[in-house]
Formats: structure tokens, sequence, C-alpha cells
């Protein structure tokens, strides 16, 4: 392990992945880093001369590498942002928000509808006259008497640009931020009456991997599958997630196999094994190897087109393809330099993939194996084939959820406690899956799939649903709502580093970092204990069509809400995750008056009740739409702060925020700047 830390790439791609988060935090100027670099280059220049002359290694000549180095990584964020570019439409004097404009739209991806909206990635192509780049999503309402667009069809509209709004409640999933690390900052809503869908004068590859898919679907139909196997095949093998449903996701999510679901390192590495298998008889010949080498990586970026080429196969394939290379014409090739050259390559050509949970779960899983696996191995070594295959699918299984974990808790906040039963029953299996489906995909679409081979594919997919279901059902064995903050993720991966460092070479040494890392890990245990006992805080959620307020004492929360409320709502599940809350408790009783830190909080329901001779309220709430004379209400009551929650109605609000104007009283709309916290 010392070694592979002193392996020069390894050093490269971490300053790299420094350079990429500076660049991603602060704003660079593309003029600037010119000369930056141009200068660095320089210096570089004169350090490897200066060095050749002496003959020895110079520490100006490392320092100068790294450096470069970390400005790559801050050049190659600042360059692929689109925002940077001239070209991205939100640049072009053309460009309003919430003004209508002439919109030309070229669809690149269809993602996931939910109940109001199909939604698409598309590239803006034209903005008014002006030829334009940049990524926007479109939210088209659903309309069961017209078809969904397809990848590549070209539309134009008239339409305001929106802005993307951040989450309006605390700790819920910030779609904002994951849709800017895909580079996309605006969208855009219509109805399917108010686009002309224009005739398709070229196709992208995008565009004819869609087609292919769609034939495939055609061809599966027609042979007997139905949605929910069909969903699985399009997940499992062609990596379209669209089609399933939230119920059979969340079973693979319980049982702790949702990566099964997404075309990954996994398929592509027993894709992998089974192409080299294939064509393993080519090294008997002259070049053998090289051609064999040649074929597998041909067919394995044709596989990833097919699958759309997402950032999950793109970087599996890449991973691979440099593994393929490594092991056809190299004798011995070092998985971890293997890994670490993808990486950089990975994110020199797209510095966002760092963002992406799937690129940081991928990267953490496979390194997992490939170092923690064997430790675990060699525990014990069945003698016997069966247990031993069994023992090595338990300890790859184990090895990788250990990899994981931390981040896994960090984002997903459960842990599926049967994970390691369902990978032991699915995975062994998965490459016989994954066989006989492309087998069953190319005989379907060329038309000569046997009837017992579809039902007997059909069978299997449909029982590897209903054992998923069955785990993920044992609810007991799943621990849910796990409140893991980012310090403490960091320190349980130092605490993993130590404690395996200790089990590869056994020593004193290693044994003080082992404690001081278990030290540290309970140091942040106890430090966020004393914050989330010593916290109070005053909420007003953000909820349509209903009012819903919190007041918080140290690690437990009172709900004060005349409709039902529990800890499965969205909203307070995320906030008792996100704060690290432990109880929470119901309030039905209506409540007009609170007293938080001094300050006196009124509320004024539909009512309109708040006339109290002896109160002078710090703050009122607005709720459920009071039909009342704001104006009077402000002379006599003189709050310090006006807040309306999502209950009322929009243009209440919006004739009370101009009132409150005119009075210069300070006003807050949840529905605007999202829930009020009061600490």
């Amino acid at each position: 392990m010392i070694k592979f830390l002193k392996f020069v790439p390894v050093q490269l791609t971490f300053f790299l992945i420094c350079g990429i988060l500076i660049g991603n935090w602060m704003n660079f100027q593309p003029i600037q880093l010119v000369i930056i670099v141009g200068f660095l280059v320089v210096g570089l220049t004169i350090a490897y001369i200066t060095a050749n002359k002496k003959l020895e290694p110079s520490l100006i000549f490392t320092v100068f590498v790294f450096t470069i180095a970390f400005f790559i990584g801050v050049s190659s964020i600042t360059y692929k942002n689109q925002l940077n570019r001239k070209q991205h439409y939100s640049n072009s004097p053309e460009f309003t928000i919430n003004k209508p404009t002439l919109v030309a739209l070229k669809i690149q991806k269809i993602l996931k509808s939910n109940t109001y909206y199909n939604k698409y990635e598309a590239v803006v192509t034209q903005l008014n006259t002006k030829k334009t780049k940049g990524k926007i999503l479109i939210n088209i309402q659903r309309d069961s008497t017209r078809n969904t667009l397809e990848v590549d069809d070209n539309l134009v509209v008239k339409t305001p640009f929106e802005i993307i709004k951040e989450p309006l409640n605390p700790y819920v999933f910030n779609y904002k931020k994951h849709l800017k690390t895909q580079q996309i900052y605006h969208q855009i809503k219509f109805n399917n009456q108010q686009f002309l869908l224009l005739s398709n004068t070229s196709s992208t590859i995008k565009g004819i991997a869609a087609k292919v898919r769609a034939k495939i679907n055609k061809s599966l139909k027609k042979n007997g599958f139905k949605n929910q196997e069909l969903a699985v095949i399009n997940a499992l093998l062609l990596g379209q997630r669209n089609s399933i449903s939230r119920d059979l996701l969340e079973s693979y999510t319980g049982a702790g196999a949702v990566h099964i679901l997404a075309v990954s390192g996994l398929h592509i590495g027993i894709i992998l094994l089974l192409l080299t298998y294939l064509f393993k008889p080519l090294h008997y010949f002259k070049n053998g190897k090289l051609v064999a080498t040649l074929i597998i990586i041909t067919l394995l970026w044709i596989y990833a087109i097919i699958a759309g080429l997402s950032a999950s196969v793109v970087r599996a394939v890449s991973m691979f393809t440099a593994l393929t290379i490594g092991m056809q014409l190299i004798k011995r090739s070092n998985v971890y330099n293997t890994l670490v050259i993808s990486m950089f390559f990975l994110l020199l050509f797209n510095p966002f993939y760092l963002f992406e949970i799937g690129f940081q779960l991928s990267y953490l899983a496979v390194f997992a194996i490939v170092w923690i696996q064997p430790k675990l191995y060699n525990l014990g070594k069945p003698k016997f084939w069966l247990p031993d295959k069994i023992w090595q699918l338990f300890t790859v299984s184990i090895a990788a959820q250990i990899g994981v974990l931390p981040l896994s808790l960090f984002y997903f906040h459960q842990f599926p406690g049967l994970f390691f039963l369902s990978n032991l029953i699915i995975i062994p299996f998965l490459g016989f899956i994954l066989t006989v489906g492309i087998i069953v995909i190319i005989m379907a679409v060329l038309g000569i799939l046997p009837q017992f081979l579809s039902y007997s594919y059909s069978y299997i997919i449909q029982k590897m649903n209903s054992f998923v279901a069955w785990i993920s059902s044992q609810e007991s064995f799943i621990i849910q709502n796990i409140s893991f903050s980012l310090l403490l993720m960091l320190a349980c991966y130092l605490c993993i580093f130590n404690v395996f460092k200790w089990v590869e070479k056994k020593s004193f040494y290693r044994v003080v970092w082992v404690f001081v890392s278990f030290i540290l890990v309970q140091s942040i245990f106890i430090f966020e204990k004393y914050n989330l006992q010593s916290t109070n805080e005053f909420i007003v959620f953000n909820k349509s069509k209903t009012s819903c307020i919190g007041n918080r004492i140290g690690a437990s929360l009172e709900v004060h809400s005349l409709d039902s409320v529990s800890e499965r709502d969205y909203v307070i599940k995320a906030y008792l995750i996100g704060s690290g809350v432990r109880k929470m408790q119901q309030i039905n009783s209506s409540k007009y008056l609170y007293k938080f830190r001094q300050k006196t909080i009124l509320i004024v329901d539909s009512l309109g009740i708040y006339n109290f001779k002896t109160i002078k309220p710090s703050i009122v709430i607005l709720q459920q739409s009071p039909k009342i004379n704001l104006e009077r209400l402000l002379k006599t009551l003189q709050p310090k702060l006006l807040i309306a929650d999502g209950s009322n109605y929009k243009s209440y609000v919006a004739r009370w925020k101009q009132t409150s104007i005119k009075h210069k009283t300070p006003f807050y709309s949840t529905m605007q700047k999202g829930a009020y916290i009061l600490k």
C-alpha cells in the first residue's frame, strides 16, 4: 500500500482532484488560468534542465509537477463548465428569465417521468435567431393522447426560462445541486399544444442507440415479456431504469441489491470475463493477443453506446478498457495502478464525474474489493471447491460493503442488514442471467427466439424480483433514518484504513494509529451529541395546502399541525435525519401563541383572530389564507417580521408582500425563500 501511494499517477490524481474541488468552489477566469499554467510550464522546464545538469532529483521540479497537476484540475472544470462558454444560451443577449422566448431544442435524454410531467434533458440549439449550446431540463405536461418524444427529436417552443429552485425545506434532497453536476441550470415547462415538432435532419450516437433499444423492447414485447420483467431487462442489460416502478426499486434498495439494476463495473466485469473466455483461442495465433484485445475493447464500447453512454457505463467501460490492456498486453499489471490511471483520465475528460455519487461508490467498491477482500479471504480458506467459492463471494460482498458503507450512510441514511444474503444468492447467477439475457435479446431481434426460452428467462426474472421483495420485506433487518455527518464519514474511512493497515502488518506503530482513529470517531460522536442536545430551533416548514410548525428542543421535536404528520412524512423525515433529532411528537391542538428565546410568535389562521390587547408579538405567522385587513394588523400589532407559509393562496401572499413593503415591515414567504428557521 505504501508503494502504491508513492506511485506517481496516484500523487498526480490526488492533486488533480484537489484542483477540481477548488475550481468548483472558486470562480477562475480562463485567461487567468492560461497565464498561470504558462508560467508554471516555463518554471517546470527550467527546473527540469537544472535537475538534469545536477544529475539528481530536484524538489523544485517535483513541486512544479504537482502544482501543474493541481491547476490542470482547476482548468479542466473551468473549461468544461458550459457557463464559461460564449455560446451558452445563458450568455446570449436574447436570454431572459420568466419572459417567453422562442427556443429551438434537441432532445438528448429521456428522464423518469412524474405524476404531472414527462421529463427530458435537451440541448438549446437556438435562442430566437441566435445559435446556442447548453443543456436544459424540459417538463412537458403528461397527455395520454400524444406519444412521448424520442432522443434526437427537434422542437420549437415559445416559453419562459425558469431558475431551478433551491429546496424549500431543510435537509431535503437538493435537486438543483444534483442538476448542476449535470451542467443543467434552468428548466422550461409547457404542454403538448405549445410546441412544434420538426423533422429530424441528423442523428447522434445517442439517438441511434435509443432506436436500437426501442427495437429491442418492441421485439421483447412481441415475445411475451411483461412490464416488470421488461423493466428489469432494460435496467440489467440496457442501462435504462426509467420504466422501473417505485415499489420494485425500493425492494432492490431495501435488499441491498440496487447496484444490480445499474449497468456498472459488476456487469462490465462479468461481460469482460465472458469475452476474454470467448476470444481466448485467438491467443494461439500470431498477434492474437492484440487482435483479441482490440475486439474485446470494441465490443465493450459498442455495448456502452447501446446502454446509452450514461456516466456509470462510461466509467465502468473506461476502467475495464484499461484493465483489458493491462491483462492482455502486459505480463503483470498492478490493478491499483490501472484504477488510478482510469480515474485520472476520466476526471480529465469530465471533472464533473467527481461529484456524482455513482463515481464515488464504484471506485470505492472496486478499491475495497482489490485491497480488503484478499485479507478477509485469508482469514479462513475452505479446502473444498464449493465452500471456497461461497467464501470468496461472501468476502467480496463484505469487502465492497465495507468500502462503500460510510459513504452510503452519508448519502442514503440506511443499511440493508441482509445485503450479504441477496448478493450471495443473486451474484453467482448474475453471469448466467446476463449471458442468457444477451442471447435472448439477439434472438428476439432476429425473430428466432424459441417460446420456451422466453418463458424460462421471464420466469427467472420473476423469481429474482420475488426473492428481492422477500428480502426487503424483512424490515427488522433494515436500519433506517441513520444520521451520518461528513466529518463522521471521513473519520470512519480513516479508521477502516488504519485497521486494515494493521491487518496487513501487525506492529505497535499501527496499533497506535488504530486507537487514535477509534478515539477520533468517539470524539466526533461526543461533539455531535453535544451539538444536538444544545440546539434549539423554531421552524416554519413550507408545505403546500397545510401548515406545519416545528419546535425543537435538543434531541426532540414537537410538530404542530392540524393534519396528520408522521416520521414517514418526507419533509419531517428529512429534518429528523439531517438534524439528528431522535424523537418526534405531533400536537394536533390549535395553538396561537409561542414563546421562543424571549420572542413572542402569533399565529393568524383562517379564523383571522389577532386582536389581543395584552400581547405585542415580535413575529406574526399567516396560515390558511386568513381574510384580514393586513394594514390594520400591522398598525395594531407592529410586528418586527411577517411570515406567510405554504398553506396560503399565492395571490394573497403577493398582496401581503406589497402591503408589508408599504409599511416597511420585513416580509418572509416560505414559498419563495423556503422554511423559516429561528435559532
